[in-house]
């Protein structure tokens, strides 16, 4: 009978221990999947920033919200140190093959010439050395708003739409602002362009490029329009390179801008850089302040489970106390559990956060898979998050070790 109660008692104690390293590392792969993930998000988003061409956004609340803006782009241009001035309107649209397919794509409308030098080094080279899209400047079909100058009707299409619809350059593609063909607008296929999703989004794999004035005419936001006359979305700025580096110069640049619009939001990407870094710093102390909870809760169990350790030891150690063993000896002992209780969960929680990752950049929806992909393992980060729990585990051992010194000899060898 007592043999059988030891071997329930080792169980018993076996369970305790896989427990309290379960919840330990549970603990840990909680702050190691947010922070991971959430890092490297604001990360990429940093680094699009750092490498775009350009380095001012004129925006506008609503959509589609700047109006006039091949007028505004002239007196963007007209400001000295800056290099092109792009108006972008974003509008989805269907398109249909020669083959009878249709599909919906996101249509961007841009001025060529002033398109091509906002992009950054990486975007540039998705693109054609030459954008061929008629008119450089888009002022022939614009003719000072009137729209009735020559439209070229030229298009590129993404590589990922002209390889699933058989578009080559040379086609022909319609465009139309509805899913009814007979109301579209045939337009010449001139070349095709890559597009990663730091460019127009996942959602615009299936994607065209085309002159600002033709989409605001198909579209309904030309000048006349009782919405957004000459709309666009944005207009992105390029400036010289003494200017972009020299945060000084840029924001007296970008103050010159704001004058000319006072209305719109104008920004330089070393304010939205500095923004989504203290952003990101925010969201990063978030993440570990919700772990917290749980970390607490893994080092109570802990400490629970070291105490009951001691009880369960506690003739034991009433007889090495007794035999003059240091009290220093057993609370090192007891330290020493509790230090490899902890470093053993904390490793496996960080080996747990790392494969939910690589499950849901594997196997989740499409949005969570993008950002799972963009996760970032930070060695220093996770390093100090393993060493706050084992630093931690010693508050928890210390209960334990207080509790083994202050068990009376007398009482513990009954």
């Amino acid at each position: 009978m007592m043999r059988w109660g030891r071997v329930r008692s080792l169980r018993h104690s076996r369970l305790q221990v896989i427990l309290a390293v379960a919840a330990i590392a549970t603990a840990v792969a909680l702050p190691v999947v947010l922070v991971s993930v959430g890092g490297g998000v604001s990360a990429h988003e940093l680094a699009n920033l750092q490498h775009a061409g350009y380095q001012i956004v004129v925006s506008a609340g609503g959509l589609h919200g700047i109006t006039h803006a091949h007028n505004y782009t002239s007196q963007i241009l007209a400001v000295p140190g800056v290099t092109a001035a792009s108006p972008v309107l974003s509008i989805t649209i269907d398109a249909f093959a020669s083959s009878g397919s249709v599909a919906p794509v996101l249509a961007e409308g841009v001025i060529p010439g002033e398109f091509a030098p906002t992009l950054g080094p990486a975007e540039a080279g998705l693109f054609p050395k030459q954008i061929m899209l008629g008119d450089p400047t888009d002022s022939i079909h614009f003719a000072n708003g009137t729209y009735r100058g020559p439209p070229t009707y030229d298009v590129l299409v993404s590589s990922p739409y002209a390889n699933q619809y058989h578009v080559a350059t040379g086609s022909q593609l319609t465009l139309s602002p509805v899913a009814n063909q007979t109301l579209g607008t045939s337009y010449n296929v001139t070349g095709t362009f890559g597009v990663p999703p730091s460019v127009l989004g996942p959602t615009g794999a299936f994607a065209v490029l085309l002159p600002l004035s033709d989409l605001q005419a198909m579209t309904g936001f030309a000048v006349g329009s009782s919405v957004a006359p000459d709309a666009a979305d944005t207009i992105q700025v390029a400036v010289t390179g003494s200017v972009a580096t020299n945060p000084q110069a840029l924001d007296h640049l970008r103050g010159q801008v704001q004058s000319l619009f006072p209305y719109y939001g104008v920004s330089s990407l070393t304010q939205e850089a500095q923004q989504l870094e203290a952003a990101s710093g925010v969201l990063t102390g978030f993440y570990l302040a919700l772990s917290s909870v749980g970390l607490t809760v893994g080092l109570l169990f802990l400490a629970l489970v070291l105490l009951r350790r001691v009880e369960a030891d506690r003739r034991s150690i009433g007889i090495r106390r007794a035999l003059g063993v240091p009290g220093r000896s057993i609370a090192g002992e007891i330290l020493g559990n509790g230090l490899l209780l902890a470093t053993v969960g904390a490793a496996a929680g960080v080996v747990a956060g790392y494969a939910i990752v690589e499950a849901l950049a594997a196997w989740a929806s499409a949005a969570v898979q993008e950002a799972a992909q963009l996760a970032v393992f930070d060695p220093l980060l996770l390093g100090e998050l393993v060493a706050a729990v084992i630093g931690l585990s010693l508050l928890a051992s210390a209960v334990a070790t207080r509790a083994a010194l202050r068990t009376e000899i007398t009482e513990a060898l009954r």
